[in-house]
């Protein structure tokens, strides 16, 4: 019997059979990983099994590659947000991008502690949607997508980067794009951790990360579209701000 003990947050949950579940979770240790859950679509578990929750877990199979079973303690349940319709929009775009786009068993920790801050902090304060930018880019960098915004992919100069190119993910200066610019997507300063986002400078950056997302994350894993809680997050933005 193979097992171990783990911290995760729950990604999603499906029925299975009359009154188990098969959730997949995001741990600390052991990445994405899917289990059964005994009783799971039960009236006791089922309120705990929600997709942000987090829990306590232990793991058990036969064999390595076994789906294996989980036992599970519920450790902070994120129930609040269900009142709250842009946080909560975050908590769905946040686990299905997980789920989406990181492969099985693979450990990622800095970005399981990254996705832990970023989903304590969401409805606590204002500042969470910026967070989330930060954390896209972070997303990413994991999946081997990284965008390198430290210098002009032109010039080399440091200075006035306004542009990164669509193709390579690097930086470009407002000089260095010269006719190029209007080919180019936008690198507003909050993309490069310098100060607070406006309403437009946050949808530029999330127009940046989405182009990487779509045109270059998404086709590596088989050409699927990515989930569509991640428009949806979007468009609440944009009425929001």
């Amino acid at each position: 019997m193979i097992d171990w003990r783990d911290q995760g947050v729950v990604l999603s949950v499906r029925r299975h059979g009359e009154n188990a579940a098969i959730i997949e979770v995001f741990t600390a240790a052991h990445g994405r990983h899917a289990g059964v859950v005994r009783g799971g679509a039960g009236r006791k578990m089922s309120p705990i099994l929600q997709p942000g929750a987090q829990l306590d877990l232990t793991w058990r199979a036969r064999l390595e590659d076994h789906l294996g079973a989980f036992t599970v303690e519920p450790l902070v349940s994120r129930a609040g947000l269900m009142a709250e319709r842009l946080p909560l929009a975050g908590l769905n775009a946040i686990t299905a991008l997980l789920a989406f786009c990181l492969p099985e068993r693979e450990p990622h920790p800095a970005l399981y502690a990254h996705s832990i801050a970023l989903l304590d902090s969401l409805g606590e304060n204002d500042a969470w949607p910026l967070s989330y930018l930060h954390w896209e880019l972070a997303l990413l960098a994991e999946t081997g997508f990284a965008l390198d915004l430290t210098a002009c992919a032109v010039t080399g100069s440091f200075e006035d980067l306004t542009y990164v190119s669509p193709r390579t993910g690097r930086a470009v200066s407002r000089q260095g794009a010269g006719d190029w610019a209007e080919k180019l997507l936008p690198l507003p300063l909050c993309l490069l951790g310098q100060g607070t986002a406006s309403a437009s400078e946050l949808q530029q950056g999330l127009q940046t990360t989405g182009h990487f997302l779509h045109r270059h994350l998404a086709p590596s894993l088989g050409n699927r579209l990515l989930p569509a809680a991640r428009q949806r997050l979007l468009d609440l933005f944009a009425r929001h701000f």
